[in-house]
């Protein structure tokens, strides 16, 4: 599992969006080795609406035979 880095200081919250994208990249890639695509995988804009973003990523919607397959991938 990879650690999540925080560097102290003003550049935070940019470290805060880099890392996000970053891991939204090494997710997808891990999801599509395993043969699974989520369309709607990505950073919530929501989230860095605020002065001090803090990203959430975003899943989104899934059929069901998508979400079986992250079922059996996840086991």
């Amino acid at each position: 599992m990879r650690e999540v880095q925080v560097p102290l200081g003003g550049r935070h919250s940019a470290h805060c969006v880099e890392e996000a994208e970053e891991i939204v990249k090494e997710l997808r890639a891990a999801l599509a080795h395993a043969g699974i695509m989520l369309p709607s995988l990505r950073i919530d804009p929501a989230s860095l609406a605020r002065e001090a973003p803090c990203p959430l990523v975003e899943l989104g919607g899934c059929s069901v035979e998508v979400a079986a397959r992250l079922v059996a991938a996840l086991r």
